[in-house]
């Protein structure tokens, strides 16, 4: 069922522009966070580059997240030096450049034996054969430490890693497993938000000329260019462009397949996570991630979030006819690992609030082990014989950590096929909100006195949170006419959620409620807060009474079927400080 909407919009001026003017040197396939990564790079590199994502803009893989900037240290394992070495440097790196999305995660690592996997490891890294399992032990987690911390070098930004022994380490973590001999604590990073952090990448990449719609599909390809379809409107166009990429991540092989070029590149594995509103578990990581090897050999992590703690991850070789879902048995998975790591504590499904699942865009691997499979990417190539000088690129692989990374190393490689040169380098280019960010507490306090005018300071500190520093954006939209919380979820406010609606391309319910903020992930969306919502975004949207329904039941279909979210408890407790 399509839903036209009616009042002129951002996305709805954009889909007649594709229409008028088709061409463009590249045509990007794919929004998640490595096609969004590349429209920023080659926007800021002059060339004229389009996207298209058949759903929102980072729902797929990229929604799939365990919310970490790291540096792989488990890659070591694997002789992925190369990818350890980039991946510390671009975690360097987003601290610096998206400091309002990207912070630094203190990440302690449970030990129970000194010399265990000892012969294991190397084995692994020597012939790519686990061999009995054996856990790793403080001496080999001690040497990968050091070689973690040496990839570094001199841009480091971060403290080295320390050991603790057996009686340190539960003085500072008390309800660790009692068995526990050593604790190892270095740190890497966090994601506060991957999606806002993706959509600051895409702001930039707007800003700088790059054109991206959301909800327009690649359905084929022919001398003429690019077909695609608005799923909005139904309307069928073509765009052109020398080179095509596609950036669809595990779905990389249906969208070669719908272009005409059926083979098997991909291999992904499934993820899933758990979201837990556990007020004693999140006291009992002291702020810490909890990484650590279960008794399978799976490497898991405990992160606390906010005021919430995510837990995750599995790794499931996945068929992408399937549906994406943390299923039961992966949340009994969550909750036996929890038990083991920190007996003392109960969890049960009850304090679970949101559950989601993502599949990793990983190469077709045969019988390797899923978690032997290179994390590292790569890039396939197919000249088009029907049209001399187009050139599709399939991109294989890729992280959230190496998004920048990769973005620079596939631009210079659409650059050359182009014959053009680069003109600028983006390593340091700040990213969104991160541009300007106050980063000692007299300059935030600076800040926001100064961008309090006519709005309190503490709601100014709770956009410049959110957004970083484009939360001057939303203090001005919000000081410009009467505004007020919304009642069902008070720390958003109605012109708040209006500014999101008209800037940042929302078409349905869910693209706010999942993406645009953090309710849903956070657990606090209800039946009353999506019909407050849509009433908001109706209006914005020129939405009818029979859209807000459809619009309505989306959501709550969304929350039911993919995320597992009950809406039988009644209760809605409101949100702690409510926005202006």
């Amino acid at each position: 069922m399509n839903h036209r909407f009616p009042s002129p919009t951002d996305r709805d001026v954009l889909i007649e522009d594709l229409e008028l003017h088709p061409r463009s040197d590249v045509v990007i396939i794919g929004g998640g966070i490595n096609g969004i990564g590349l429209l920023r790079e080659l926007a800021l590199q002059g060339l004229s580059a389009t996207l298209v994502e058949r759903d929102d803009f980072v729902s797929g893989a990229s929604a799939g997240s365990s919310h970490m900037i790291h540096g792989g240290i488990r890659y070591l394992e694997n002789g992925e030096f190369r990818l350890v070495r980039e991946s510390v440097r671009e975690r360097n790196a987003l601290l610096q450049l998206a400091p309002h999305c990207v912070t630094a995660q203190p990440t302690t690592i449970p030990i129970y034996s000194t010399f265990s996997g000892l012969l294991a490891a190397p084995l692994k890294f020597l012939t790519g054969k686990r061999g009995t399992r054996r856990e790793r032990g403080a001496f080999v987690i001690k040497l990968g430490l050091w070689l973690y911390d040496a990839y570094s070098g001199a841009g480091r930004i971060t403290p080295r890693h320390r050991f603790t022994g057996r009686s340190k380490a539960i003085a500072e973590l008390p309800e660790l497993n009692p068995r526990v001999k050593y604790a190892a604590t270095y740190f890497d990073a966090c994601m506060k938000s991957p999606e806002r952090l993706a959509l600051d990448v895409l702001a930039d990449a707007r800003l700088a000329g790059g054109r991206a719609a959301n909800y327009v599909a690649a359905i084929g390809l022919d001398e003429a260019g690019v077909l695609v379809e608005d799923r909005e409107s139904g309307r069928r166009f073509r765009l052109e462009a020398d080179i095509v990429v596609n950036a669809t991540g595990p779905w990389t092989d249906l969208t070669n397949a719908a272009l005409g070029d059926a083979g098997r590149l991909m291999g992904g594995t499934k993820g899933s996570h758990i979201v837990l509103d556990h007020p004693v578990l999140l006291a009992a990581t002291a702020g810490r991630e909890l990484f650590f090897e279960h008794e399978d050999g799976r490497i898991v992590l405990i992160l606390p979030l906010r005021d919430r703690v995510l837990v995750g991850t599995t790794d499931l070789e996945h068929d992408m006819a399937d549906p994406i879902v943390c299923t039961d048995g992966e949340v009994d998975y969550f909750l036996e690992l929890i038990a083991t790591v920190l007996p003392g504590i109960a969890v049960d499904r009850s304090d679970i609030v949101f559950r989601f699942a993502g599949v990793r865009p990983l190469p077709a691997h045969g019988d390797s082990s899923a978690g032997r499979v290179s994390r590292d990417y790569a890039v396939v190539a197919r000249r088009d014989s029907g049209r001399p000088g187009r050139t599709t690129l399939s991109l294989v692989g890729g992280k959230w950590t190496t998004f920048r990374a990769l973005a620079a190393d596939l631009g210079r490689r659409v650059i050359e096929e182009l014959g053009r040169t680069s003109t600028i380098d983006t390593a340091s280019r700040p990213i969104g909100g991160g541009r300007g960010f106050p980063r000692t507490e007299s300059a935030r306090e600076e800040w926001i006195a100064r961008h309090a005018d006519g709005v309190p300071s503490s709601r100014v500190e709770q956009l410049l949170d959110r957004y970083g520093t484009t939360a001057a954006d939303f203090v001005d939209e919000i000081g410009r006419e009467p505004d007020a919380p919304l009642t069902h979820a008070p720390t958003y406010s109605h012109r708040e959620i209006r500014r999101l609606v008209t800037m940042e391309a929302v078409c349905h319910l869910d693209d706010l409620l999942l993406r645009r903020t953090s309710l849903a992930f956070e657990g606090r969306v209800t039946p009353g807060l999506v019909d407050e919502v849509a009433r908001v975004v109706g209006d914005v949207r020129g939405w009818d009474a029979d859209t807000r329904a459809f619009e309505t039941a989306r959501v709550l279909g969304i929350l039911r079927d993919r995320h597992s979210v009950s809406f039988l408890q009644a209760a809605e407790p409101p949100v702690p400080g409510g926005a202006r």
